[in-house]
């Protein structure tokens, strides 16, 4: 369980090609940028029952996508 919590699988994934966990990229971003990179990095990795594998996909990549127009926004809009 604690692995689950710790390192799940649709994220460590990237530690066998470079070394590195999503998580060690993330923290160095700010909230958007790292949910958005997050998204991207577990895009194809991550299960769900209720969703074929190209859905979760394109739903963890439509997420992405969200949280980059959010950035804009606050970019936009003079919050950052």
């Amino acid at each position: 369980m604690k692995e689950n919590v710790e390192h799940p699988a649709h994220y460590i994934w990237l530690k066998d090609k470079c070394n590195i966990e999503a998580i060690d990229i993330v923290r160095h971003f700010d909230f958007d940028l790292g949910n958005a990179l997050k998204y991207i990095l577990r895009s194809g990795h991550k299960k769900d029952s209720s969703l074929s594998d190209k859905d979760k996909t394109i739903e963890d990549l439509e997420k992405a996508i969200f949280y980059i127009k959010d950035e804009i926004k606050l970019i936009n809009n003079n919050y950052v």
